[in-house]
C-alpha cells in the first residue's frame, strides 16, 4: 500500500487525483483533517468561532458530496464552516472567503482536467491560491492525527456548518466592477461556452435587462465533459468555433470547468489565445480605465506583454508557471493585471485571484469603450505591439526520456543563435530573433509540455516540433 504522502501532493494549483483511484472519500477526509490541524495550529491565537473556513465545489462527479465530507471533518475539529449551497466557480469561493472573513477556503475541483479527475484547492484568507509554505504544512500533517467527523445534519442544526449563498455577493461585485449601464446600452451579441462547468449562467445574469444578447453553449451539467477536458483551448471548442463562423456574434467567450480561466473566439471563428486577452486587459485597464501599477506574466508568456509594458511605461514582473505566483505579487505590489498562458487572469482592486467571467466582462467593456468588436481590437493591438504566434504540445510523462540539462545546453534552434537561457521553471531558450522554445513538466497533470513563440506560425510550429521530438527521446 502506498504511503499517504505518495498519494497526495499539492502541485501548482492544488491536489488532483482520479476519482475512485487515489481521489477517494478516505483520502479527502485525511486531507480535511490535515487542513483542520493546520488551521487550528496557525490560527490558534484567533478565537475558535473566528477560525471560519469557506468551502465550495464545482459540477464534477461527486463534488457536492466531497465538499460535504470536508465540512464534516472541519466541523468536528471545532472550525465553523460556510458550505456553498450549490456548485460555484472557484473565484466565487475565493471572493466568499474574504466576504465571510474566513481564515481559509477549500474548493473541490479539478479545474480543466478530464472528468475522471477531482481535486482540492486551498485558498488564503485574501482569496488567493495557497503558497507552498501552506501546502507544505498541510502535506506534513497528512495522517498525523486520526480523522474526526461530525454528523452533517446535526452540525447544520448546531450551526457548526452554515449552508451559505456565495453567489449573491459575487454577482453584486461583478456588476459593480464594470460600467454596466454603459455596457447594457450596446447591441453586441455574445456567445459563451461554459464547457459544462460551474460558470453556468453568471454572465447572462450580470447582463440581464440590457440590449446585449447572450447565448450559452454547454451550460448543462455533464460531469464527463463530452468525454474531453473542460479546458479553453481550440481542440475542445470546435462546436463554438463553428457557430462563430456561421452566425453573427461580436464576441465568443469560453470558461474552463471551474470558471477561473478564459479564452475567446473572434467573429469568423478565429481562436484568441489567453496571451492576447491579457494584452487587451492591460491596454483597457491602463488606457481606458486609467489604472496604474505593474503587470505580470509567467515565464512562458508572450513577448507582446513585454512590448506593451515598455511602451506604456509599466513595470513588468515575470513568474514561474502557476497563478499562485502572480497572486503573491498582487498582494505585495500594485498590479494592473497579471495572467498565465493557460487563461488565468487577475486584475486590480479585486481579490488576488484569476476570474474568467470578470475577464470576459472587461473584454466586453473594452469593446463598448472603443466601439469595436474583438477582432478589430486584436488587429489594432498587433499593429501597435507586433504579432506573435504561439504553439504548445502536451505529452504524457514517460513517453520518452527527455533530458532538460541536454536541452539547456542547446546553442541554436532553426539556425538561430540561442542568446538567453532561463531554468527557474523548466528550461526556456530564447533566440536572437526573439523566438523561443520551452520544455516544462506540468504541475497539475501527468504531462510534460513544449511551448514556443515566433513571429510566424510556421516557425512557432517548427520550434514546438523540435521540443516534441526531444520529449519523445528522439
Amino acid at each position: 500500500m502506498n504511503n499517504i504522502h505518495d498519494e497526495i501532493k499539492f502541485g501548482t494549483d492544488g491536489w488532483r487525483g482520479v476519482i475512485a483511484d487515489n481521489f477517494t472519500f478516505e483520502n479527502v477526509r485525511i486531507i480535511a483533517q490535515a487542513i483542520s490541524d493546520w488551521v487550528n495550529a496557525d490560527f490558534q491565537a484567533t478565537a475558535a468561532g473566528e477560525r471560519k473556513v469557506a468551502i465550495g465545489y464545482d459540477t464534477r462527479f461527486l463534488s457536492p458530496e466531497f465538499g460535504q465530507t470536508v465540512a464534516q471533518v472541519l466541523a468536528a475539529n471545532g472550525i465553523p464552516v460556510y458550505l456553498s449551497d450549490r456548485p460555484i466557480p472557484t473565484p466565487a469561493l475565493s471572493y466568499g472567503v474574504v466576504k465571510v472573513k474566513g481564515v481559509a477556503g477549500i474548493m473541490i475541483t479539478a479545474s480543466h482536467n478530464p472528468g475522471k479527475f477531482n481535486g482540492v484547492k486551498i485558498k488564503t484568507n485574501q482569496g488567493g491560491g495557497a503558497p507552498k509554505d501552506i501546502t507544505n504544512k498541510v502535506e506534513a500533517l497528512l495522517g498525523v492525527n486520526p480523522v474526526r467527523g461530525a454528523d452533517f445534519d446535526s452540525a447544520v442544526k448546531e450551526k457548526k456548518i452554515m449552508v451559505h449563498d456565495f453567489m449573491a455577493a459575487y454577482l453584486k461585485f461583478m456588476k459593480s466592477y464594470v460600467d454596466l449601464a454603459k455596457i447594457k446600452k450596446t447591441n453586441f451579441k455574445v456567445l459563451q461556452d461554459v464547457m459544462h462547468g460551474s460558470g453556468g449562467r453568471i454572465l447572462e445574469e450580470v447582463l440581464a435587462g440590457g440590449k446585449i444578447k447572450t447565448e450559452l453553449v454547454r451550460a448543462d451539467v455533464n460531469p464527463s465533459f463530452d468525454g474531453a477536458k473542460p479546458e479553453p483551448v481550440a481542440e475542445y471548442l470546435q462546436g463554438s468555433i463553428a457557430r462563430m463562423k456561421k452566425e453573427k456574434f461580436d464576441l465568443g467567450l469560453v470558461l474552463d470547468g471551474d470558471a477561473d480561466r478564459i479564452a475567446a473566439i473572434a467573429p469568423g471563428g478565429e481562436y484568441i489565445s489567453p496571451q492576447k486577452i491579457l494584452g487587451l486587459l492591460i491596454l483597457h485597464l491602463s488606457r481606458n480605465k486609467k489604472r496604474t501599477g505593474g503587470v505580470v506574466k509567467t515565464i512562458c508568456g508572450t513577448t507582446m506583454i513585454d512590448n506593451i509594458a515598455h511602451k506604456l511605461g509599466l513595470e513588468l514582473y515575470e513568474t514561474p508557471v502557476g497563478f499562485k505566483y502572480i497572486s503573491d505579487l498582487m498582494v505585495t505590489k500594485r498590479i494592473i493585471a497579471g495572467g498565465e498562458e493557460a487563461g488565468g487572469m487577475g486584475v486590480q482592486d479585486y481579490i488576488p485571484e484569476r476570474d474568467g467571467t470578470l475577464a470576459g466582462l472587461l473584454l466586453l467593456e473594452m469593446m463598448v469603450y472603443q466601439k469595436k468588436n474583438i477582432k478589430q481590437l486584436i488587429d489594432a493591438m498587433e499593429k501597435e505591439f507586433g504579432r506573435y504566434y504561439y504553439s504548445r504540445c502536451d505529452l504524457k510523462l514517460g513517453v520518452g526520456k527527455f533530458d532538460l540539462n541536454s536541452f539547456k545546453s542547446t546553442t541554436s534552434l532553426l539556425g538561430k543563435k540561442v542568446v538567453d537561457v532561463k531554468d527557474y521553471d523548466g528550461v526556456k531558450l530564447t533566440c536572437e530573433d526573439g523566438s523561443w522554445l520551452m520544455l516544462r513538466p506540468s504541475g497539475t497533470e501527468p504531462l510534460v509540455r513544449a511551448y514556443s513563440e515566433a513571429k510566424s506560425l510556421k516557425t512557432a510550429k517548427a520550434l514546438v516540433a523540435i521540443g516534441e521530438k526531444m520529449l519523445r527521446g528522439n
